[in-house]
């Protein structure tokens, strides 16, 4: 009797570290520099009922000669019944910012990123949306730059006075007591880019759901809310004379019919051809990574299996492009967000 009630105590203590979410709020994450409108995508994003958008505002850098200056500005522009559209404004912030910096230049930059992201509010580019009430930083942190990039996540809560999130990786997020808690109101566990592409070249470097699950398996409760970034893009690496050259984004069904197929996520391209102005031989080798819809649904079950999620969160797909969209059906897409609640 006595290992009955330990067994239902042990059951019960495991069922209550899984809790599904109640309402999932359906997002996408737009990180184009030169596009002017987004015409063809809000059609999609409307036909989701999507009404969250992460819009990389611009990127932060260490110039060797300009200092800390933000470049890949966004040209976006927003027209037609925009307003009805919720803007989350996100900055890229190289991880190099924070190595070496002063904490007078942490308060001038927490200042210039409020300032940047309300003039593009307010002027004429983002003039239909109104005022945004969150802002969302992204870098990856180490352990030498945590304190900076921590002190400055609070000035910028200080000073914008706005509900700051912060992207976190897999890495940090299983190790919380190693890698710190951002001083942030809440966090976006992405879920991609689990695997250095060029050194697991017989794995998806995109999304390896064995990989995935290892880093959930924890005993610790992340003490923020998480929301989720799950990845539907593809891209194609080159090795030219077996070295790498690039990554392209592209169409990979598309381009699948100029190569011949080798070993497991391996092609030979089969003739001189021209993808996205990149020259392409005959003898090069490529190596597609793709995210299948069975290996997404996958993970989003590990994630519902091992995270504690709060009644409400938001999923945000990376990211908003007509051209990766179209390899998932109407139905497909959908799906990524609810079988979060199933």
């Amino acid at each position: 009797m006595k290992h009955i009630f330990l067994l239902l105590a042990l059951s019960a203590a495991f069922f209550s570290c899984s809790h599904k979410p109640e309402k999932v709020e359906k997002a996408f994450y737009y990180w184009k520099n030169n596009e002017y409108s987004m015409d063809s995508e809000r059609r999609e994003l409307d036909s989701l009922g999507v009404k969250k958008l992460y819009v990389k505002f611009f990127e932060v850098e260490d110039d060797e000669v300009m200092g800390i200056i933000p470049v890949a500005k966004t040209d976006l522009h927003f027209y037609n019944n925009s307003d009805s559209l919720k803007i989350v404004p996100t900055v890229y912030i190289r991880n190099e910012v924070f190595k070496g910096v002063t904490h007078g230049a942490l308060d001038s930059l927490a200042d210039n990123v409020n300032f940047l992201i309300n003039k593009y509010m307010t002027d004429y580019k983002f003039e239909r949306i109104g005022k945004a009430d969150e802002y969302q930083m992204d870098c990856d942190w180490t352990l030498s730059t945590k304190d900076n990039y921590f002190y400055f996540l609070k000035k910028l809560k200080k000073v914008s006075e706005k509900t700051i999130s912060c992207t976190l990786r897999l890495y940090p997020y299983k190790y919380p007591d190693k890698m710190g808690v951002p001083p942030v109101d809440k966090a976006m566990l992405m879920c991609y880019n689990l695997i250095d592409p060029l050194a697991k070249n017989n794995k998806n470097s995109i999304l390896d759901v064995d990989e995935l699950k290892a880093y959930l398996k924890t005993d610790t409760k992340y003490p923020l809310k998480l929301d989720i970034a799950l990845p539907i893009y593809s891209w194609m690496q080159v090795y030219q004379n077996d070295h790498f050259s690039k990554v392209l984004y592209t169409n990979t069904t598309t381009i699948k019919e100029i190569l011949k197929p080798g070993k497991p996520l391996w092609y030979d391209v089969k003739k001189d051809t021209v993808i996205n102005e990149f020259y392409l031989r005959a003898g090069d080798k490529v190596k597609i990574e793709e995210v299948s819809t069975a290996d997404l649904h996958k993970a989003i079950d590990e994630l519902k299996k091992h995270i504690q999620f709060a009644p409400d969160i938001t999923v945000s797909l990376f990211h908003l492009d007509e051209e990766q969209i179209s390899r998932f059906s109407h139905e497909e897409i959908k799906s990524f967000y609810s079988r979060f609640t199933e």
